[in-house]
């Protein structure tokens, strides 16, 4: 208990600005998560989950009693939104993993589910502004709609193993940042912008990889049966 009242309590201060040590470790098991996603590893989707968990707390500052009160609904509901979605990646993973393959093998979505995306990111943010403006979240209440859209599809893209789930992040990132420090969620801001970089690197991987598969591919195809026999 009382490790859990520190957790709830525990911030320290940079200038006038007050910080969550819950914010910053939960931003952390984010970035780690970031990371095992990079590497395909299936360890990646629990550790998401624990800070999911711990941000879900800091967004809605006016009903845990945060230093920073304004409550941020996009931010808060997408915490939620990965919970879900990261156990249904981290099933599909595991159960590859359970079967001898890869946890996930990248891909190209494809162009017919990049317009799909892109509609869905778009047509998403509009339908969820005025429900979150009615909501009391924090304006502009676009932003926040729009982060929480482009998580749920980039969480969903990870879970499918597209390659363009990376761009994705990177959309979030450019509207998140401004959005967070606008509201006071310094620590978070810092962590977007560390995240925009990260999903850059994390797209030329995973491009790669998938180029790597390809090529593995074609050269066992132009294999004649005879050479498979050698």
């Amino acid at each position: 208990m009382a490790a859990l009242q520190w957790l709830f309590t525990a911030h320290f201060t940079i200038g006038t600005q007050t910080v969550l040590w819950r914010e910053v470790i939960g931003n952390v098991f984010g970035l780690l998560s970031a990371l095992g996603g990079m590497r395909r590893r299936v360890w990646a989707w629990p550790v998401g989950i624990v800070g999911n968990v711990l941000l879900f707390t800091v967004f809605l500052g006016a009903v845990f009693g945060s230093p920073t009160p304004e409550n941020l609904l996009g931010q808060a509901g997408r915490q939620i939104m990965f919970i879900v979605v990261s156990i249904y990646g981290w099933y599909r993973w595991k159960h590859r993993a359970d079967s001898g393959a890869a946890a996930v093998e990248p891909r190209w979505a494809g162009w017919r589910t990049r317009i799909v995306l892109a509609v869905a990111l778009v047509g998403g943010t509009a339908i969820l502004t005025p429900i979150f403006r009615l909501l009391g979240s924090y304006e502009p209440v676009w932003s926040d709609a729009w982060v929480f859209v482009g998580s749920l599809l980039a969480t969903y893209g990870m879970a499918k193993g597209w390659v363009e789930f990376w761009l994705i992040w990177v959309a979030v990132d450019v509207v998140g940042v401004p959005l967070l420090i606008g509201a006071g969620y310094y620590a978070s801001a810092f962590m977007y912008i560390f995240y925009g970089v990260f999903t850059l690197v994390g797209f030329f991987v995973w491009a790669r990889a998938r180029r790597n598969l390809t090529i593995a591919a074609l050269l066992t195809e132009s294999l004649s049966p005879r050479d498979q026999v050698a």
